[in-house]
């Protein structure tokens, strides 16, 4: 069977953020520290799987930068103009999009790894497929980045997808501790991809990712935010992608289904106070790989948003590459010693009252069950 596809590249742990104190630049009394999207939320997961050995059970893919022309399917022309006006020496794409000199090349790189995993999938040159990428995307909108993101990855991803291969229906699910405000803008008025965001309530942006926000006029209901209680754990995240997820992929019958594959939900993120652990982010990702197999002929396609506990972020990617490739790999998540018996990982009566009133968007779902069984 063809192996599950892997990207990473080291200019991903280039990328440079600056030596800020989270989201600070130093300066009076901030001391210079680090950003809190730093090399080593990401580099440490790669080195985990390198050293491990688990990397002889994956198929390399290749990276390559996305081009101008794929770019501005989803970007404005005056935005891709202000990057490379700053690339020379380096600023901020927009809000807390903070990139140094050079670093277009960069965000092209990890665009293109997105877009070439769809790739990889979409020609059955692998089963399915993670990119593990830096910067992350699911935050920039058409004009401007946002939020640690220059480009929206999985958006620009999407669109090669659909234009190379006519792909028709695509379903992103967003399980980044943010809101995917950016892959909601990008299509927003768009009725052939889905999104779907689970994120904790108002945490960032603080104004996007309510319940209200369903879609624009020509692409009513395919947009689904579930916007989760501060402090939901495994059990919670869990219910949600079986209560409001999974009945709507049922009803969308996506042929492409691409994970934003956020991991600051865990239980020791910096930046969000949610508990989730490895053993969650396996649970959910086990769930979703059984839809993409019933629904879209197992096309599906994890690409790495945001996650900033650098000793924890490994443990959790190993858990979903686990899921992925079907096979066990050396390593044991050390952490679940401590999070096993933690009570907030079991849902709680008010994050089931919020997944239940998220659960009754899916009925706005465009439904194509039917058309899709007479076209089996």
């Amino acid at each position: 069977m063809t192996r599950t596809g892997w990207v990473w590249h080291e200019a991903f742990n280039w990328h440079n953020t600056g030596n800020g104190a989270g989201f600070f630049q130093p300066g009076g009394f901030i001391q210079p520290y680090e950003a809190f999207d730093n090399p080593a939320t990401k580099g440490r997961f790669a080195a985990l799987v390198e050293v491990s050995g688990f990397l002889d059970e994956l198929h390399r893919i290749q990276v390559s930068e996305v081009s101008d022309e794929e770019i501005l399917r989803v970007h404005t022309p005056g935005y891709l103009t202000q990057l490379e006006a700053l690339d020379a020496t380096g600023g901020d794409a927009g809000e807390s999009a903070v990139f140094g000199p050079q670093g277009l090349k960069i965000a092209k790189l990890a665009a293109g790894a997105v877009a070439n995993a769809v790739r990889a999938v979409l020609t059955g040159e692998v089963a399915n497929a993670y990119a593990l990428v830096r910067p992350a995307g699911h935050h920039a909108e058409p004009d401007r980045g946002r939020g640690f993101c220059l480009f929206a990855n999985t958006s620009i991803a999407t669109m090669i997808a659909r234009e190379e291969f006519g792909i028709e229906r695509v379903a992103i699910v967003d399980w980044d501790v943010h809101h995917g405000n950016g892959t909601q803008a990008v299509f927003w008025n768009d009725p052939n991809v889905l999104t779907i965001s689970l994120h904790q309530d108002q945490l960032y942006p603080v104004d996007s990712g309510f319940i209200e926000e369903n879609g624009g006029p020509d692409a009513v209901g395919t947009a689904i935010n579930v916007p989760l209680p501060a402090g939901t754990g495994d059990g919670g995240y869990l219910h949600a992608v079986e209560q409001v997820v999974i009945p709507a992929l049922e009803r969308f019958r996506p042929e492409l289904i691409i994970i934003g594959s956020g991991m600051d939900a865990a239980a020791t993120d910096p930046l969000g106070r949610m508990v989730v652990t490895s053993e969650g982010f396996r649970a959910m990702s086990r769930t979703m790989i059984g839809a993409a197999e019933r629904l879209a002929g197992g096309r599906i396609v994890f690409a790495h948003e945001g996650g900033y506990s650098a000793a924890y972020v490994p443990f959790c990617g190993m858990a979903v590459l686990e899921e992925l490739s079907g096979k066990k790999s050396a390593v044991d998540d050390p952490y679940m010693q401590f999070f096993a018996s933690y009570p907030q990982l079991a849902l709680e009566p008010w994050q089931a009252e919020a997944i239940e009133r998220a659960a009754t968007l899916v009925a706005a779902v465009p439904d194509f069950r039917r058309t899709a069984s007479a076209t089996a």
